[in-house]
């Protein structure tokens, strides 16, 4: 299936059921334990298709805990991901939809004011995800449609150089659709999850030519349909998200060795939930204690806590993301809020996190944005 064909899928109605239990949640009782303040965010739309079509890449400030919309920057069309150099001076845009694929490079050393540097394609369609290489010369980039994942080196001024190298990717029983790459923790080990192939395949990049040499292909169960995958912040676990069955697979990591050894499934949804679900993202709470996956379907985000050093998971609840299909996620920098990408609601809101517990609490607010397709603190 094809991105435009998944997207215009039809899906299932929010249940809005908060199932965290009750009292659990502790709000915060300062501003500045709140983590409000004025910061800079930047949200990403679908721009040719949604009914109505969004506008691409806005810029927000936040007052308090609240998004204003300030900006539209042009020429940046389907912008689904998002990817930040290590010293977030420039950021990195898929444009998901357009025909050829492409990436887009901006500079951001003035936030509220992102000037666009130039674009690429990725000789591929559908581009879903990309990532900076922690050596800050490489970006990195899926292309679902067609399976591959691509190189580009990243010249001086931030700007794109042509492609270094394409992968192509394999599927025993369905398609290969590249969904995610990145690098691990250590910095030495480049993984790509796919959803079509059932597979997390490990790479290593030559740093000199921008090429990449397969180490590995991990496969998951038939079926899995793996999307995302977070690592714990210890290095050594990874958490990998099944979009085709609401689960979360964790996974022994060795960064010596570049093998993953899968363990067992924990559930993102209760057993009686409605299917499909359709999880979409998964990322982990700064201090490792917590992991947040968000299901489309019952459009909820799941808390899970972390135990045995970050080898065990536990659900421990469920809250309403107030949207519908969250296909995008992110905690704010102080860790005590979420801001919740809701696609076919066309919203972003937000709904605080009590870092004791876990937790989050009820969705505080909202704010407009057709086809939501992810958000991002500069």
């Amino acid at each position: 299936m094809d991105r435009r064909s998944f997207l215009g899928a039809a899906g299932i109605a929010g249940l809005g059921t908060v199932l965290a239990a009750p009292g659990a949640f502790a709000a915060p009782r300062s501003a500045e334990a709140a983590g409000w303040g004025g910061r800079t965010v930047f949200l990403g739309s679908y721009s040719t298709w949604g009914s109505p079509p969004g506008e691409g890449l806005q810029v927000a400030t936040r007052s308090r805990a609240a998004l204003d919309i300030v900006d539209t920057v042009p020429d940046v069309p389907d912008a689904s991901f998002f990817a930040f150099s290590v010293d977030r001076r420039r950021m990195y845009v898929t444009n998901e939809l357009v025909p050829d694929g492409r990436v887009t490079a901006l500079d951001v050393c003035d936030p509220r004011r992102p000037r666009v540097l130039g674009s690429r394609p990725t000789q591929g369609a559908g581009p879903t995800h990309l990532s900076v290489h922690p050596g800050g010369r490489h970006l990195l980039t899926a292309n679902y449609t067609d399976g591959t994942v691509v190189v580009h080196p990243i010249l001086r001024d931030g700007s794109l150089g042509e492609v270094t190298d394409l992968v192509r990717h394999t599927g025993d029983e369905r398609e290969p659709h590249a969904h995610q790459v990145l690098t691990d923790p250590s910095g030495r080990w480049v993984l790509a999850v796919d959803l079509g192939a059932d597979s997390v395949y490990v790479y290593r990049l030559d740093r000199r030519s921008g090429t990449l040499a397969q180490h590995r292909q991990v496969r998951l169960p038939s079926g899995a349909g793996p999307r995302h995958l977070a690592f714990h912040p210890g290095g050594r676990f990874a958490y990998i998200l099944g979009e085709l069955r609401p689960e979360i697979t964790v996974a022994a990591w060795n960064p010596h060795s570049g093998e993953l050894t899968l363990g067992e499934p924990v559930p993102t949804v209760d057993d009686d939930a409605p299917q499909p679900q359709y999880p979409a993202e998964i990322t982990v709470s700064g201090d490792g204690r917590f992991v947040y996956a968000s299901n489309r379907g019952e459009d909820t985000i799941a808390t899970l806590a972390v135990g045995s050093g970050g080898g065990a998971l536990r659900r421990i609840g469920n809250v309403s993301t107030g949207g519908v299909w969250p296909r995008h996620f992110t905690l704010d920098p102080s860790q005590r809020w979420i801001y919740v990408a809701n696609q076919r609601s066309g919203t972003v809101t937000w709904l605080p996190r009590d870092p004791r517990t876990g937790l989050p609490g009820p969705v505080t607010g909202s704010v407009s944005v057709p086809s939501a397709a992810i958000v991002a603190f500069a």
